[in-house]
């Protein structure tokens, strides 16, 4: 049957495979340390117990109708207090800012109100799902290789041989897939960057957007903190779009509350967009994070506790991954700064399984390491990248005790390869 050329292009989700091979190997009973998913298994990080009963609440006082298109007033206001108090970012609840269910919707409706076909969209590879998103407007997508030798962030370097007629730069930090994050300087240096592009612009010409994700701006680890492009450079106020939420900072990836805030003749753009989308957060929800967010001190606890749990399981598989590298085994990773994510190369392409597989890509080696070690991670491939031997890691979907306990497996699966 015919379908539209935009459906046919669409390119499937290597992530929803690896989910497919690794349910089945559960459905046989065995223990698989799933390591793919961007997501939080419920039982090892519930959502703040504060915030459950206020949802409960919400319900048992019917706040079940249609909200507002751009959110509750209410969660607006406190979302605003939120970012004054914990970012100095100063937002008006009032047009500023944009709620929706979780951050897809703001990321979606940021490119459909800044972006027309063929206009040209830049972004680092890897990067989550920002080359889909490009294709569904028809952009002329410019993916920039980043390496990790800077962490997989683009640098202004990279950028600016780009940024001459380009329509939007989306970026993230911390960043989904690398748990990597951009220093002040850096970040300043593309902040000035498209200030200077902007500024070069004739009257009338669409300016050149920073969309920046920090959805994980709350899990920051050791001596690492988050930095905004705003604060760093006030100029930057009319041309950044933010996106954020509850998800992943809450563990709330179920509960759906994202927001936005940036221009307000953008996000009355995007309002509407979201609106016909129907892609709102559902009232009820949106009640109760609106009285968790003013709860200062349930936040903090929540946050100190979460971040120190997840730390843990990153620091156990970092530690365990570069004891691997000091035994001779060729694999690295970079340090966990933010997120859930452990960035991990481990470069076996070219070697053979003992049943005479030759890895000849990373999903071959991925799918090796699936059935051979019980461990399954997502290839850098899945985030636009060319063919490579990093993987990402994502810590919140098993505990602690699960990942220590697969590195032995895993030293045993690769010790076999030749």
């Amino acid at each position: 049957m015919k379908v539209s050329v935009l459906a046919s292009t669409l390119i499937g989700s290597e992530i929803i495979k690896i989910a497919g091979e690794v349910n089945e190997m559960k459905s046989r009973g065995v223990q698989v340390a799933n390591l793919t998913i961007g997501d939080f298994d419920s039982n090892v990080y519930p959502i703040p117990q504060e915030l459950k009963q206020y949802i409960v609440d919400a319900y048992a006082e019917n706040q079940t109708n249609y909200p507002p298109a751009d959110g509750v007033m209410v969660l607006r206001e406190s979302v605003s207090r939120f970012l004054k108090d914990r970012m100095g970012l100063d937002y008006a609840a009032k047009n500023e800012i944009l709620i929706s269910g979780g951050s897809r919707p703001l990321i979606y409706g940021t490119f459909l109100s800044v972006v027309d076909p063929g206009d040209k969209v830049i972004f680092p590879t890897p990067s989550w799902n920002n080359n889909h998103y490009a294709h569904l407007l028809s952009a002329n997508a410019v993916a920039l290789p980043v390496s990790a030798e800077n962490n997989f962030l683009p640098t202004a370097a990279d950028l600016a041989p780009h940024v001459k007629g380009a329509t939007l730069i989306a970026v993230c930090s911390p960043l989904n897939p690398t748990g990597t994050m951009f220093s002040e300087s850096a970040l300043r240096e593309i902040c000035q960057l498209i200030v200077d592009e902007n500024k070069s612009r004739k009257a009338g010409e669409k300016p050149l957007y920073l969309m920046y994700d920090q959805m994980y701006a709350h899990l920051t680890y050791g001596e690492h903190e988050h930095v905004n492009p705003v604060s760093l450079m006030p100029e930057m106020r009319d041309y950044t779009i933010f996106i954020d939420g509850s998800s992943k900072c809450f563990a709330a990836t179920g509960v759906r509350v994202g927001w936005g805030f940036g221009p307000a003749e953008v996000m009355d753009k995007m309002k509407a967009i979201v609106g016909h989308m129907g892609a709102w957060a559902p009232k009820a929800e949106q009640v109760a994070m609106a009285k968790y967010l003013d709860q200062k001190e349930a936040v903090d606890t929540f946050l100190a506790l979460f971040k120190s749990k997840i730390k843990s399981s990153l620091d156990a598989l970092y530690e365990g991954i570069i004891s691997l590298k000091n035994e001779g085994f060729a694999v690295d990773a970079i340090e966990p700064m933010g997120a859930l994510y452990l960035s991990l190369k481990i470069d076996y392409l070219g070697k053979t399984t003992p049943d005479g597989q030759l890895l000849q890509k990373s999903t071959d080696l991925n799918f090796y390491l699936i059935r051979e070690a019980n461990v399954a991670l997502v290839p850098f491939s899945s985030f636009g990248t060319d063919d490579m031997c990093w993987f990402r890691a994502s810590v919140g979907a098993c505990s602690k005790e699960e990942i220590v306990s697969k590195l032995p497996d895993l030293k045993e699966a690769l010790g076999k390869l030749r």
